[in-house]
């Protein structure tokens, strides 16, 4: 019976009933060679690092896992301490108790996250010399272990802010209509004051200032306008105008700059994952370098395609740098048909973390050369 009890070790096992996710790739998912057989899950891993260590296709984590759709919507199954387990010949990964091995993992159906109170057995030793075994309940709370999709303290701080501003979306939000004693700017400590907080309850707001318009390149419509993060501020008095102090401030902050109530950040609980349809979009924007610079690994890019084009929390997309145009050198300077247009080069891959109507803001994670805007985004 103790035997028995050793070899019933629970595994989380991430198969799927039924059909599999409709627009998964047909294609055999290829392992690297390297990967382990068994990795330990640790504080700092992510979902997108512990793909890579097995596949170099790391938005084909839902075939890694053998998901279906609705597990993609919720993959925190994982939590350090874990050990994953790779099954080479299906190319797929499980999960088992720490200290258990390929021979003693023994798969189960599952679709869910662990929670408080999970049933679990205690062996005791009789006199006779059986094992009785009495179930009891175990509680662990996991819900703030499991690890993300992605690195959160790069993209923390987008989360909550507002990205996107419509055309008219800060003409009615509450507006600063005076400094402490005049002044023409206002820092971190210095007070202000504000027409239409009215009667909210919120304390902290941010500061906010409409930017520059986000212009489609395709159809050259605006399709809203970045909004400048400026600080942050706390109601100190109530009423029209109410009181605020400035408690943070990264930018100059006057009269007429807007507050936007402040909100709790939304953890990213999508697994990566290629869309569902084809895509083909192009970056507008890299924040912090605008429409004109260039941007590198971990660079946020704003995305012309948005909820309304299909587009989630969690898709992953692959970047491609313009081909443009060079001279056939082969002909005559000036010839018929002596430029020749090339194609798309495949330059990295980024995650999407945010989504408006029409706009995506998404994190490159891999990059083999600077994405730049204009630059193509597709289906991987």
């Amino acid at each position: 019976m103790a035997q028995q009890l050793r070899k019933s070790i629970t595994t989380l096992a991430f198969l799927v009933s039924g059909a599999t996710w409709a627009q998964a790739p047909t294609s055999p998912l290829a392992i690297k060679p390297d990967a382990p057989d068994r990795y330990i899950v640790v504080p700092g891993d992510t979902l997108w690092g512990i793909s890579q260590r097995y596949t170099d296709s790391p938005w084909r984590w839902p075939d890694l896992w053998n998901m279906n759709k609705e597990q993609i919507r919720n993959p925190h199954l994982i939590y350090p301490g874990y050990v994953l387990l790779l099954d080479r010949e299906r190319g797929q990964l499980t999960i088992a108790q720490p200290g258990a091995g390929p021979r003693e993992a023994t798969e189960q159906q599952s679709s869910s996250t662990p929670t408080t109170g999970a049933p679990a057995t205690t062996a005791t030793a009789t006199e006779a010399g059986i094992v009785k075994l009495t179930p009891h309940l175990r509680a662990e709370s996991l819900a703030r272990q499991g690890i993300p999709s992605i690195p959160a303290n790069l993209i923390e701080p987008f989360l909550t802010r507002p990205l996107v501003i419509e055309p008219e979306g800060l003409d009615k939000a509450p507006t600063i209509v005076g400094t402490q004693t005049d002044r023409v700017i206002i820092s971190a400590g210095n007070s202000a004051y504000v027409r239409g907080i009215g009667s909210s309850k919120e304390d902290i707001w941010y500061v906010y200032r409409r930017g520059g318009p986000l212009i489609d390149p395709d159809t050259n419509q605006t399709l809203g306008y970045e909004a400048i993060y400026l600080g942050t501020a706390q109601v100190t008095r109530s009423g029209d105008p109410a009181t605020i102090v400035l408690t943070t401030a990264v930018r100059e902050v006057g009269a007429g700059d807007k507050l936007v109530a402040a909100s709790r950040p939304q953890a990213i609980s999508y697994a990566p994952h290629a869309p569902g349809t084809k895509i083909n979009g192009r970056v507008m924007s890299i924040l912090g370098s605008g429409r004109v610079g260039e941007g590198g690994p971990q660079a946020i890019i704003t995305i012309n395609r948005g909820r309304a084009n299909g587009i989630e929390v969690g898709h992953v997309l692959a970047l491609y740098t313009r081909g443009g145009t060079v001279r056939d050198m082969s002909k005559p300077q000036g010839a018929e048909n002596s430029t020749i247009s090339l194609p798309d080069e495949r330059a990295g891959l980024a995650f999407v973390f945010r989504v408006f109507d029409r706009i995506s803001y998404a994190l490159v994670m891999q990059i083999t050369r600077p994405v730049s805007p204009l630059d193509v985004v597709q289906t991987p």
